[in-house]
Formats: structure tokens, sequence, C-alpha cells
């Protein structure tokens, strides 16, 4: 009667079994409130996923734990991915999740929200690196789906608004894996044409639809694009990472062509003012100046040159009478100026000049002789003292005098001779080509040079004592 008990593993084992192999739980989508969340050291995470009246246990690992856009907390709405299973250790059943978003919000925003914001912190969204979108350009290109109605909209408006300007279609896949790389090509071909501004764009759709405009690699290159740029993505509520590099947004496609060309009638009638205003200027200046020639002409000089003629006149005789006045002033002052030359003494009588310098002459003339006699004299006297001096008449006692003085002498320098010092045993001390004083001189390790009568010593100093 026993056989027909199972054991609790035997049956926990069963219904894993069952579980494990019904393909409706293999891939179980859900979604409900978080609760109960841990975050195991090894990366695991455990939880509860509950609605208003049930809950179910979950498991995520650590491998698909890394691959999250956020972090989970209780209380969080998600959306899960798993399979249902029984774990045999306990007997209870759970979900073993391999993948989970929040929900209403998904991962494509989370991304979108990650991405803006690594962009805006290296400075892609940055006002300082938009480009000016020129106000009367002559060739506009367009990136967008060749067949739809956004570029109908653009082109139509651009014709509409400013015909006179150029436009070139780029086609390009604007939905679809990898549409992206399709848009970036399609601006590398459009920089080889000079053209004035860059319009990339799209009709409006889901996240989904747009996701192409939020790749990084899009972003990047609309950002490093070497002509002005307008993003028109969608609808005006529509928000792409294209939107924030281009030079410009749009809110629409529409709206795209409407900034970037201006509108002709506004132009003309524009146009239409400056000439009416310039008209008025130039009635204004001509009539200025009418009333400034009426008024030269009504002048009195011009009714009367003649009387202008007379002052000039007048003032040029002024100018000739003193100029005149001038020159008799200078001819009378150079005539005093002869007269008193050709009166004075010495150009009247030039041997006069003559006699006074033979004069002061002769007068130098005795003075020399005078004084050669008296230098004569004073050598003769000068030479009568020496030749009775007493040195002179007995000049040995002069060399005995001096023989003693210089014996003294060579005594004295004898004693101060540091050689004769040497010779008595003493010695002198160098480091370095300099005499050694002082003990503090000298280090140990040092090599020194002692200088004694008849050599010299090299010796390094491996002591020394200083006395007190």
């Amino acid at each position: 009667m026993q056989d027909r008990y199972l054991t609790v593993s035997a049956i926990n084992k069963y219904l894993k079994h069952k579980l494990d192999n019904d393909s409706n739980l293999f891939n179980v989508y859900l979604k409900g409130e978080v609760s109960n969340l841990k975050m195991h050291s090894t990366g695991h995470i455990y939880f509860s996923i509950k609605d208003e009246t049930s809950k179910i246990n979950a498991i995520m690992f650590s491998g698909n734990a890394k691959k999250l856009t956020f972090v989970p907390n209780d209380g969080d709405k998600v959306l899960v991915t798993g399979r249902i299973s029984v774990y045999e250790a306990t007997g209870s059943y759970q979900i073993y999740v391999s993948e989970m978003e929040k929900d209403g919000i998904g991962n494509l925003y989370l991304a979108y929200e990650k991405l803006k914001k690594d962009l805006a912190q290296e400075g892609l969204f940055d006002s300082k690196y938009k480009k000016k979108i020129p106000k009367y350009p002559e060739r506009i290109g367009v990136i967008t789906a060749r067949e739809g109605a956004a570029v109908k909209d653009i082109i139509s408006t651009i014709k509409r608004r400013y015909p006179i300007c150029e436009v070139l279609l780029f086609p390009s896949l604007v939905q679809g894996d990898n549409a992206y790389k399709s848009i970036i090509a399609s601006i590398d071909k459009a920089e080889e044409f000079n053209l004035d501004v860059l319009i990339i764009g799209r009709g409006g759709g889901s996240i989904e639809d747009l996701w192409n405009f939020n790749e990084e690699e899009l972003a990047r290159r609309i950002f490093a694009c070497k002509v002005p740029t307008i993003s028109a993505v969608g609808h005006e509520i529509d928000y792409t990472i294209a939107d924030f590099v281009a030079d410009m947004r749009a809110p629409t496609p529409t709206g795209a062509a409407e900034m970037a060309v201006p509108n002709l009638p506004d132009l003309i009638n524009y146009m239409h003012n400056l000439k009416v205003r310039l008209n008025e200027a130039i009635n204004t200046k001509v009539n200025y100046q009418r009333l400034y020639l009426e008024s030269v002409k009504n002048s009195f000089v011009i009714k009367n040159p003649m009387i202008m003629f007379e002052a000039k006149k007048q003032g040029l005789d002024l100018l000739v009478e003193k100029l005149n006045k001038s020159i008799i002033n200078n001819l009378n002052n150079a005539k005093h100026r002869l007269e008193l030359l050709t009166s004075n003494h010495i150009i009247v009588n030039p041997y006069e000049l003559y006699n006074d310098k033979q004069i002061y002459f002769n007068l130098l003339k005795e003075k020399l002789n005078s004084g050669i006699l008296n230098n004569l004299n004073n050598a003769k006297h000068r030479l009568e003292l020496l030749t009775s001096n007493h040195i002179i008449v007995n000049p040995s006692i002069l060399y005995k005098d001096k023989q003693i003085y210089l014996d003294n002498l060579i005594n004295k320098l004898e004693l101060l001779n540091p050689l004769s010092s040497l010779k008595r045993g003493f010695s002198v001390t160098y480091k370095n080509n300099k005499l050694v004083k002082d003990i503090n001189d000298i280090n140990i390790d040092d090599e020194l040079n002692i200088k004694i009568s008849n050599g010299e010593i090299i010796a390094k100093v491996t002591n020394k004592k200083e006395e007190v």
C-alpha cells in the first residue's frame, strides 16, 4: 500500500518536468509591480512580481541583470520576459526573467535619455557650435524618403515661398533596421554639392519608427556636417537626438522648409518699401542740395565777385609794400655794417697792428733770454754745492752706510723667510692649493699637500682634533 505514496522530491521533480516541457511557459510576458527586491552579492536579483490580487516569485541571473538599462526598485512598474519553472528545493514555482524594462517608458526611451545625457555632457548640443542658417539660400539639399508626404511638403513649400532657390533631393531610408546608415551616406553625398542648407527629416511615427534619428553614429555625423542643417523629424511633439545636434530644429518638415527660405512675396514687399524709402532719401538729398545751391547763387560774393577780387588785390598791395620795406631795411643795415668795417682803425692803419705784435714779440724775447740765464746760474750753483758735498768727496762712506743698512734688511728678510722655518722642522699645509689656517677648513678624507724644507708630502685626513 505504501508504494502508492510519492516523496516530496518526486512530486516536485514531476511538476518541474511538466512545466519545463510546456511550450506555453517557455516564453512568458508578464507585467506587474516589483516587491521584496534583493540584490545578491553574486549579481543575481531576487524579487516578486505582483498585481492587485496575486504575486509570483522571480529571479534574474547576473548575466541578464547586467543588460538592464535601469536600476530596479520596489514599487517599479515593469514588463518582464522569461520562462516559468519549479524550484525543486522549495517546491515553489517562479519566473526566470531574461529581460525587464519599465512599464510605460520602455528600453528605447531609456536608451534615448542616456544617449541624450551623454552627448549633452560632451557639448554636442551647445549653441556655440550651431552654424547660422543663411537668409537667402541659393541651393538647398533635402534628405528624406523618395516617396511620402514629407518630401512633397518640403519641396512644395520651398517652391511656393522662394521659387528662385534650387532644391536637390538625396533619397534615403528613414525607417527600418540600419536606415540611419543610409542617412549618413546621403549626408556624405550632399556635402559634395556646395549646398547652403541641408534639411534632414521624415514624417511622424512611433518612437520605434523614428528611432534611426536617435542613433549615436548619425548624431555625430550631423554634428560634424559642414553644411548648416535643419532637423525636421516627426510632428511638433516628437523630439529626437538629431533635433538637438542639428543647427536648427523644425517642428515639422513643412516648418523646416519655411525656416530654410524667406517668403518671396514678403521679400518683394520689403524691397518695395526699401525702394520707397530710398526714393524719399534721394529726394530729400536733392532738395537739400538744391536749397544749398540757391543759397550759394544768392550769396553776396557770387553776385559781386569783383568785391572779393578787390579785397584780395588790396591784401596783395599790403604784402608788396611790407616786402619792399623789409628789403630796404636789410640793405640799410648791411650798408651800416660795411661803413663800420671800412672806418675801423685797424683796417685804416694795418701797420699799427704789426707794430703792436712786434713790441709784444720783443718782450717775449727778453723774458726768454732772462729765463735761460737764470736757469744756467741756478744749475751752476747746484753743481758747486755737489762738488763740495762730503759724500761726493768721500763716496766710500756712503757705500759703507748702505752696506750696513742692506745687511740689516737681509737679516730681517731671512727671519721672515718661511723656508728658514721649514729648515727648523716646521711645515706648511695646503688644500686645493689654498693655505690651511683653520682646523675647520679641512674635513675627513680630504687630500692635503704638506710642504717641508726639502720636499712635499701628500696626505689624506683620517681624523682631526680641535684644540680648545
